[in-house]
């Protein structure tokens, strides 16, 4: 039986290593000597294979689902992982962004994970989006309300405003489509589904507009609409293709890959889109410069999971740092998930 806990870790830490040693880099930069394979040192002067704060937290979100969803456990270890080292490559933190960080000295002020997170419109960095996949076997079987709860949540102990969530609520989403279907069809499907959740849910309304170009597709109900009041445009579209998002064409030139939610959502469905292998996706989203290892991690945890961890490298794998570690866990959430 797939272990699809093995398949987000992995993808998620050997798409991190890749980025870390390029990561701010501009794009322009790295096109001089683009990142073709696992290499060490550059930004942060760590070896080859070592991964950042976004597989520690993911590692952290993981570990504490092996013994059942509880946000305070949760948030525990994310304290844990600051203060000492926990879920590192070798004891240390050597990568935070400062959202997170206050989000975290916040929990260690008595605040409930729930409240952590910080709201204001300049607090929509990548930090939640980034570590959320390990959560998606919890999500599996629920309906959209309870999902859409739990990554509120979630992303809520270091990032709570709603785009934020949005944004998480978005990527996952997408990878449980991509359980059953290709990227551009679950990319589609997103299109197509979403807004009917929406009417519920106002603050995620609200935000929705920043995420255009992953939900711009015709919908079933305009495709509805224009075949009563344009008959003739009407037999003339080509539903596949209008109904397809607009981030699955445009050129790279439009893609952006800082540090914000919404670029590097974009930025990692664009990069599986137009790759055809977890190895191509991977360096796609890392030669995209800047931040490197987040857009690395969440473009590798969707290509692992959609095609698998045979189709990591296996030199990439054997350089990741405590890959034994990485194994363990990935067998030991599975383990839970089967039993429940």
């Amino acid at each position: 039986m797939r272990n699809i806990c093995k398949d987000i870790l992995f993808g998620v830490a050997v798409g991190d290593a890749l980025g870390v040693p390029v990561e701010f880099k501009s794009r322009e930069t790295i096109a001089r000597n683009p990142v073709t394979d696992m290499i060490g040192y550059g930004t942060h002067r760590q070896p080859a294979g070592t991964w950042s704060d976004d597989s520690s937290l993911s590692f952290c979100l993981a570990e504490s689902l092996c013994d059942g969803y509880n946000l305070d456990a949760i948030a525990s270890k994310f304290v844990k992982w600051l203060d000492e080292g926990y879920w590192t490559p070798y004891g240390e933190v050597f990568d935070i962004g400062n959202t997170t960080r206050k989000a975290i000295n916040n929990l260690k002020n008595g605040c409930e994970p729930i409240l952590a997170g910080e709201t204001g419109d300049y607090s929509n960095g990548n930090g939640s989006l980034m570590r959320i996949l390990p959560l998606l076997p919890q999500l599996i079987h629920l309906p959209f309300e309870e999902r859409y709860q739990i990554i509120k949540d979630v992303s809520s102990i270091t990032h709570r405003h709603p785009r934020s969530i949005l944004g998480c609520v978005l990527l996952m989403e997408f990878a449980l489509n991509l359980l059953h279907k290709d990227p551009l069809e679950s990319l589609r499907d997103l299109s197509l589904n979403f807004n009917n959740y929406l009417e519920n849910y106002p603050e995620l309304g609200k935000e929705i507009h920043h995420y255009n170009r992953l939900l711009d597709g015709m919908s079933n109900e305009r495709y509805d609409e224009l075949k009563v009041s344009d008959p003739q445009a009407y037999e003339s579209i080509d539903f596949n293709a209008a109904s397809v998002p607009s981030i699955a064409t445009v050129g790279v030139d439009t893609i952006c890959s800082g540090g914000y939610v919404v670029d590097t959502l974009e930025a990692s469905i664009w990069c599986l889109i137009n790759s055809t292998n977890y190895k191509d996706a991977v360096l796609l989203a890392v030669n995209l410069g800047d931040d490197t290892d987040t857009t690395g991690a969440v473009t590798g945890g969707l290509a692992a999971l959609y095609y698998g961890f045979e189709s990591i490298p296996e030199n990439w794998i054997n350089q990741l740092a405590r890959r034994d570690d990485i194994e363990k866990l990935s067998i030991k959430l599975n383990k839970y998930y089967q039993g429940i």
